[in-house]
Formats: structure tokens, C-alpha cells, sequence
């Protein structure tokens, strides 16, 4: 099996990992904690702007991989406080349309640069 890496300008990687991976009709998106790729640093603002700065962030690799929010089929959710669960829902629903993509919301210790979400997620290549 081979795999191509998915370089997205505006993207931030914090690590020695590619924006997101594509095998065969999958493409598999790193995590993107909600750094501004202008400024190198967290977005200001607050909870909800956190979430939206990981959409914008995943949005470019996405686009990067030539898709779009309709082609994810799942998502994974890191927050470093489930008491946000309510706040991230409500950002979330706008980038998404019905049938949603499978989820998972999972509450963990700390995330990298001290970020309160990390969004990952897995698309599916539609076929030509």
C-alpha cells in the first residue's frame, strides 16, 4: 500500500508528521490544535474561536487534499475540559451538514501549547 503525505499552506505541524496521509480512498487528518498559522501562536478569543481556528486549520488540509467537510466520515474531539462539550457542539454544527459523521468526544489531560481542543478526522476520496 503506498501513501502520499498532504502538505496545507496556513497549516501548522508541531511535530514531524505530514497534515494528513492519503491510502488508497482514505485520507487521514492529523489532529489540528487551533494555532494561527500567521502568527505561529494560539488563536486569541477564547473556547469558541479555539474551535473555529482548528475548522479553519483542517479546512486547509482538506482542501489541500482536493475535499471538503462532506467528505468526512469521522471525527475524533480532544478537550481538555469536558465541561466545553455544549460550546464545541455548537461550532461544530456549522461546519456540518446531516447524514454527520461518526464522533468521538474524548476528554484528556493537556494538549499541545496548552490548546483546550484538537480536532482529527478521516475522509473518504469520492469516487471519479
Amino acid at each position: 500500500m503506498s501513501r502520499v503525505a498532504v502538505i496545507a499552506p496556513g497549516a501548522t505541524a508541531v511535530g514531524p508528521y505530514a497534515h494528513a496521509v492519503r491510502a488508497c480512498d482514505t485520507v487521514y487528518l492529523s489532529g489540528q490544535t487551533p494555532i494561527d498559522g500567521a502568527t505561529g501562536r494560539l488563536v486569541e478569543g477564547g473556547f469558541k474561536e479555539q474551535v473555529h481556528q482548528c475548522f479553519r486549520n483542517l479546512e486547509a488540509v482538506l482542501t489541500a487534499a482536493g475535499l471538503g467537510f462532506g467528505d468526512v466520515v469521522k471525527c475524533n474531539v480532544f478537550l481538555t475540559d469536558m465541561g466545553d462539550f455544549a460550546a464545541m457542539n455548537h461550532v461544530y454544527a456549522q461546519y456540518f451538514a446531516a447524514p454527520y459523521p461518526a464522533r468521538t468526544t474524548i476528554g484528556v489531560a493537556a494538549l499541545p501549547l496548552g490548546a483546550h481542543v484538537e480536532i482529527e478526522m478521516v475522509a473518504a476520496v469520492p469516487r471519479s
